[in-house]
Order: C-alpha cells, then structure tokens, then sequence
C-alpha cells in the first residue's frame, strides 16, 4: 500500500515533525516531499516507501481505505 499526500501530511502532524525532520528521517529531498503532499507531483514508488519506512520506524501505522473500518485511509500511532 502506497501512502496518500493527506496521510503523509497527518503522519507528520502526529510527530510534530517538519517537512525538513522528515526528509532527513527518510533521505528523501525536502521538495520531493512538499510537492508529494501539495499533489503538485506523484514521487517513484521506491521514494514513497523511504517516506513510509521513516514514519513507520517512529512509531505509526497507516491504514489503508476499507481495511478497519468504512471510515477511508489513515493513521495512527502504534500500540506499544
């Protein structure tokens, strides 16, 4: 599963983290990530999954549209 602009923004909020925090958490150029969440570009898939392996190794989950409830995607922090 590929993470959404709207997750990626959500998961970072959840972190306090910056766009900056993130880019250095997952090696990814900071403009990638602003114009992956403002939709101005759609990032390779292997950049999209440095961007998700960062925010899960910090403690989140995503989840993705229909897989807990109708509710549509999301995330959460982690259970310890």
């Amino acid at each position: 599963m590929g993470i959404s602009p709207a997750q990626c923004r959500a998961a970072r909020s959840l972190l306090g983290w910056s766009q900056d925090q993130l880019s250095s958490a997952s090696k990814v150029a900071k403009a990638t990530i602003a114009n992956f969440e403002t939709g101005k570009r759609a990032p390779y898939e292997r950049t999209l999954l440095d961007i998700q392996a960062a925010l899960e190794e910090a403690g989140l989950v995503f989840v993705a549209d229909g897989e807990t409830s109708t509710a549509g995607e999301g995330v959460r922090i982690r259970n310890a």
